[in-house]
């Protein structure tokens, strides 16, 4: 039975919130055509997961077997217990510099002690339910973001798609390209021919069967090559030597204090990091199949991923961009073939080592540059691009920033300008209209059936009616209040409409604020109309009360009311003179 929300309520309750993507798949049947997809892509995420887990360890600091027990276990946790059905988790290359510096800082104990407590942070983050916020990245970052992660690992496969021999391949891509170009002449023709024909493979199998296992038989076959043929390319055997063969037996870190308050750092940027990018691998998963994934459950399953992952001696886990995107292009249906891609990494740790060790790098860097095109999202930036300059700012600040500075660097930095843009565009949504004399209908009513005005109360030249239209906040208050300003003398009230204004913050009604006093100060009274209760209890707290201010709920209101003391005033006039 399906858990059941409030009937006064959409929002989902707790048990709907925090439930895993493999219990939702489990409810909805699963048989032996969805296990067989599910084995195919697990198979398929395994073997390019087997040597990046390995080569992300090494390039980190840490050793191989560290890479593949963070592949397994970690993998396999973030699958269970996560919001995604497709999410891959693992080791991932945005985490080099981080894992390394803190290596170099704190030692491998300091690394597994920053894993586990990021684990619990990444856990208490979801329970806090602060990965609703990713919502609010704006859609170039993502697709920016995305593209950047694209070219880093095209870069990163060069060597290998070549068979170049560096002894030294630096992280940075202008330090890299480069070094790369030096290394030209090392060139191996082996390489180059096995990267091209697994490239081609996929392509041609993707365009006459695309419902085979495109990426897995390029790779089978280049592994039957090299080993017949005898091919002199590096294959995972001559790269990283033998395969550990069995996962060792957890065991909790030192958890003392003064080593926690070191690791602590550390431990948050793994936080930040992993909660960003885990999150946005489950975006570009969900755009890529139209699903939607739990972003707080996620989080908790990347926090019991992580804390795992540190228990067996491996590092820091996130959801990884281009295996997950394998795993949806190898048709995957849910979070088993995550799970088994898991499983079958440990089936190679166990028993399949001599098999993989003919695997070549030249064949998974094919298919790791098939991965990377299409997760280039080329119409999407062909939009945006052609959307206008500022949607064009915002998606090449953070391709370009994610490309040659800092992948957490290019995400602030592209939310800080959507935000912006956002915000322009917000404040020219905002309007104000003024009427002297006011005449006609109040089409700003809404609390109230309309009515035709007093010609007599509508038509008072003391009176001046400003009708503010759109959100009152920051961005527009400027504006706005410059118009307010200019308060004439020759007026002896002012009525401010706000029934079309759905949102006010405090720097709006700090502007109004303001007015009120000079009003007052000029003896102008002030009518604010049509405010809503939120809107008016946001005045309030800001000191609009009697005499600086009064309240009505429409603009007639208002009118009759200055129209009645202006009589009061005419016939006190007319009595005296008598």
């Amino acid at each position: 039975m399906r858990p059941q929300t409030s009937p006064n309520s959409d929002a989902p309750s707790f048990v709907e919130r925090y439930t895993p993507k493999l219990v939702t798949i489990l409810r909805e049947g699963y048989g032996l055509a969805q296990l067989r997809a599910d084995a195919i892509a697990g198979l398929t995420v395994a073997i390019v997961a087997l040597p990046l887990s390995m080569a992300i360890a090494i390039a980190s600091g840490a050793t191989p077997a560290q890479g593949l027990y963070t592949a397994i276990v970690g993998g396999f946790l973030v699958s269970a217990m996560g919001g995604s059905r497709f999410q891959i988790g693992g080791p991932a290359g945005a985490f080099i510099v981080l894992v390394a510096a803190t290596v170099a800082q704190h030692g491998m104990d300091g690394l597994i002690l920053a894993t586990f407590l990021s684990g619990m942070m990444l856990a208490a983050t979801g329970f806090l339910r602060l990965g609703t916020f990713i919502k609010f990245i704006p859609f170039p970052v993502t697709v920016g973001f995305t593209a950047g992660i694209a070219v880093i690992i095209f870069a990163s496969q060069i060597k290998e798609l070549f068979g170049l021999t560096l002894e030294h391949e630096p992280g940075e891509l202008l330090e890299k390209l480069p070094a790369l170009w030096a290394a030209r002449d090392s060139l191996t023709p082996a390489a180059t021919l096995v990267s091209v024909a697994t490239v081609g493979t996929i392509l041609v199998l993707r365009l006459l069967r695309p419902y085979w296992p495109g990426m897995l038989i390029a790779v089978g076959v280049a592994a039957l090559a090299t080993a017949l043929l005898n091919l002199p390319v590096q294959t995972i055997g001559t790269k990283f030597g033998g395969i550990p063969s069995t996962l060792p037996a957890p065991s909790l870190p030192d958890l003392s204090v003064e080593k926690i308050m070191a690791a602590l750092p550390a431990a948050l940027s793994f936080t930040l990091l992993g909660a960003i990018e885990s999150l946005l691998s489950a975006v570009v998963a969900d755009g890529m199949t139209g699903r939607r994934h739990r972003s707080n459950c996620e989080l908790v399953a990347q926090g019991a991923a992580n804390i795992g992952s540190s228990l067996f001696g491996g590092f820091c886990v996130t959801g990884t961009i281009a295996r997950t995107a394998t795993n949806v292009r190898s048709g995957a249906h849910g979070p088993v073939s995550g799970m088994l891609h898991a499983l079958f990494i440990l089936l190679f740790m166990m028993i399949a080592a001599p098999l993989a060790a003919y695997i070549p790098l030249a064949a998974l860097a094919g298919v790791l540059a098939v991965v990377a095109w299409n997760m280039i999202e080329k119409p999407a930036i062909d939009i945006l691009i052609r959307s206008g300059w500022g949607e064009a700012t915002v998606l090449g600040a953070t391709f370009f920033l994610t490309i040659f500075r800092d992948l957490t660097e290019a995400i602030v930095v592209g939310f800080a300008l959507g935000s912006v843009l956002f915000i322009q565009r917000m404040s020219k949504t905002t309007e104000i209209t003024t009427h002297t004399p006011f005449v006609g209908r109040d089409e700003a009513d809404t609390a109230r059936p309309r009515g035709t005005y007093d010609e007599e109360a509508a038509s008072n030249p003391e009176v001046v009616v400003y009708r503010i239209t759109g959100a009152l906040f920051f961005g527009a208050a400027a504006s706005i209040g410059s118009v307010l300003d200019r308060i004439q003398d020759s007026h002896k009230a002012l009525i401010v409409d706000f029934s079309a204004v759905p949102f006010l913050d405090s720097t709006g009604a700090n502007m109004i604020e303001g007015l009120a006093h000079k009003a007052h100060m000029r003896g102008v009274e002030l009518w604010l109309t049509g405010a809503t209760r939120d809107i008016q209890r946001v005045f309030v707290t800001h000191g609009l009360k009697r005499p600086l201010v009064r309240y009505s709920a429409t603009i007639n209101e208002a009118l009759e009311a200055n129209l009645e003391v202006a009589n009061e005033s005419v016939e006190a006039g007319l009595n005296s003179g008598l």
